[in-house]
């Protein structure tokens, strides 16, 4: 049996070995990217240096990346889809190319790790007017041992990355599949109805970005070619040890035993209500348990936090399970993950007590929901109707969060039935839209380096310096998001600022403006770091080299802080700098919303 950390561990030391450099995991929120919610690939942390940015570390880098991905939550509780998971992934910045890359996954699957080459089925880019017919990467799997019946050849939906808008990077991947039982395609079409019943799993994916779309359209090489791989480390591990499912993993099947001794029912493990709470409390957790606070709220992050939790809610309660419990479930979540990722153990009391207030208000919106329900009954009967309309049941889905299965069963108790095909219809639609939402959201997460966000960002360097000067030394970052318009900045204190500190916190930062001072950085250690007194958050994220910014004007040093992001040359290009407005996130963290112009 093997089990996950010793995955990661084979992983990452058989790419040291290649020469590759592991840097750790970036926070699930992004860093002053308004295009993404959450990193939902490996690839994401690292989008700058695609386009030739040089990586302190080289261009080899390993990683394994914690992601959240909502845009397949309606496949949750089947075999292989996660909310949350962890990703392997190996990348090449303008160093090796397919050949290289692909050898180097056959090598670690089938000798480092020991599946069977006959369990190993492929697919490549089949060409279109855009880009020729990937022949490199199906001669390399040849010549490794995979047979040509075993190497498909797939159009741009099913074997080609980008470009995340109308124009950048692209090209063609090869993606490599499992097969769970003993079954030999075919045929491409044979393989396309077995991937897509549940015979094969996709493990690996290698992003090979070739080209460049340009405005005219056209598909042109890139000076730079990269690889960027992916493999997750759930399904890999479900692959290896034979499982029929990722939840019996050793990171996931603890949280489902927890969810399973709650229930009256006595469920089965395949349960898909069971599979469902496991997944999203433990992505719960991963999210409560950032430095970069995010709790429950109606948009952005806060919005798919509470989705995670009411959902694990109505779940539970079609299991029998009726008292408090996300708690209890997040308790083995932690255990599970905290030797990993360390801020959970550090953030514990804070993801038990979001969790308890979330599990309160819902209960309260339930309550609610099952008096419009019993209201909307009683105008039925009055009239002598007996089945509820799909309007009526989606309403109380959309406003309450009752599941159709509660209504059904609430229903039935009181000689109702429900207009479930209309229900169905109307679910279809709204996941359409959502969807569309959630692609456009989470469409790849480059980050936004336009001329606005830019001056925003080194704004939010001379807020953070101005806070600890003008109002408490002790004051430090706890999350910041930018986008074109505005600046969020979040930081421990726990009073309101008045109005005098604010002028004052205004005036520090149109001082800095004003005098013009110098914007640069230097490469160096986090130990050089810290002996210049930079500022810095979430130190044990830092790689062994660190860029660090410092904003001075001749001998007088305004700012310095270890930073990877995008920053004007001085600040005289940041217009006027202003506070638009404050609040309370938490307990003892406020937020700040500025601008310039």
């Amino acid at each position: 049996m093997i089990s996950s950390s010793d995955l990661k561990k084979r992983f990452i030391t058989f790419f040291q070995e290649h020469n590759h450099k592991l840097i750790q995991s970036a926070s699930l929120i992004p860093e002053d990217n308004p295009t993404a919610l959450f990193i939902m690939a490996g690839m994401h942390p690292l989008v700058p240096y695609l386009g030739g940015k040089p990586h302190p570390e080289g261009r080899r880098i390993l990683s394994v990346q914690k992601c959240i991905r909502t845009v397949d939550i309606d496949e949750v509780g089947d075999l292989w889809h996660l909310s949350f998971f962890e990703m392997m992934g190996n990348w090449s910045l303008g160093d090796y190319f397919k050949k290289e890359a692909i050898e180097m996954s056959f090598e670690f699957l089938t000798k480092r790790i020991g599946i069977p080459v006959e369990r190993l089925s492929v697919t490549c880019f089949a060409g279109d007017e855009d880009a020729p017919r990937d022949e490199e990467s199906a001669r390399t799997w040849e010549v490794l041992g995979i047979p040509k019946s075993r190497i498909h050849f797939l159009g741009k939906k099913d074997n080609w990355w980008g470009p995340v808008e109308q124009t950048g990077p692209c090209g063609p991947d090869t993606e490599i599949f499992y097969h769970v039982k003993d079954i030999q395609e075919k045929s491409t079409e044979e393989f396309l109805e077995l991937s897509n019943s549940g015979p094969f799993c996709e493990i690996w994916n290698d992003v090979l970005m070739q080209y460049n779309k340009t405005k005219d359209g056209t598909f042109e090489e890139l000076a730079q070619k990269n690889v960027d791989t992916g493999m997750g480390v759930e399904r890999t591990l479900a692959a290896l040890n034979g499982f029929d499912s990722v939840y019996e993993c050793d990171t996931l099947a603890p949280i489902l035993d927890k969810v399973l001794s709650l229930s009256r029912h006595g469920i089965e493990r395949t349960n898909r209500s069971a599979r469902i709470i496991t997944d999203h409390i433990r992505a719960a957790v991963m999210i409560l348990g950032e430095d970069k606070l995010i709790v429950p709220s109606n948009v952005e992050q806060g919005y798919i936090l509470r989705r995670f939790i009411r959902r694990s809610i109505r779940h539970a309660r079609l299991l029998g399970i009726n008292g408090k419990f996300c708690s209890d479930v997040a308790r083995v979540a932690v255990d599970i993950m905290g030797d990993s990722y360390p801020e959970l153990k550090r953030n514990s009391a804070r993801i038990f007590d979001e969790l308890d207030k979330e599990e309160d208000k819902f209960s309260v919106a339930l309550a609610n929901g099952t008096k419009q329900l019993e209201s909307m009954l009683n105008r039925l009967g009055a009239s002598a109707q007996k089945e509820l309309g799909a309007k009526d049941a989606f309403d109380l889905f959309q406003t309450f969060g009752f599941p159709l299965e509660m209504t059904v069963e609430m229903c039935k108790e009181k000689g109702f039935s429900v207009d479930v095909n209309g229900f169905e219809t109307l679910m279809r639609e709204h996941q359409e839209l959502s969807r569309k939402g959630a692609e456009k959201k989470f469409r790849g997460g480059l980050a936004d380096h336009s001329e606005e966000t830019t001056k925003l960002h080194t704004a939010t360097h001379l807020l953070n310096e101005a806070l600890r000067k003008v109002v408490d030394p002790s004051i430090h970052q706890m999350g910041s998001n930018i986008t074109a318009e505005r600046l969020r900045f979040d930081f421990n204190y726990d009073k309101k600022l008045t109005d005098e500190q604010i002028k004052k916190v205004e005036d520090w930062v149109n001082g800095v403006i004003k005098a013009g001072a110098d914007v640069s950085f230097r490469i160096m250690s986090v130990d050089e770091a810290n002996k210049l007194g930079a500022q810095g958050v979430f130190e044990d994220r830092y790689e062994s080299k660190v860029k660090v910014y410092t904003v001075a004007k001749g001998s007088t040093v305004y700012s310095i802080e270890i930073c990877g992001g995008p920053h004007v040359k001085n600040t005289r290009e940041l217009g006027t700098f202003k506070i638009i407005k404050q609040e309370a996130v938490a307990a003892g963290v406020r937020r700040i919303k500025a601008i310039v112009e």
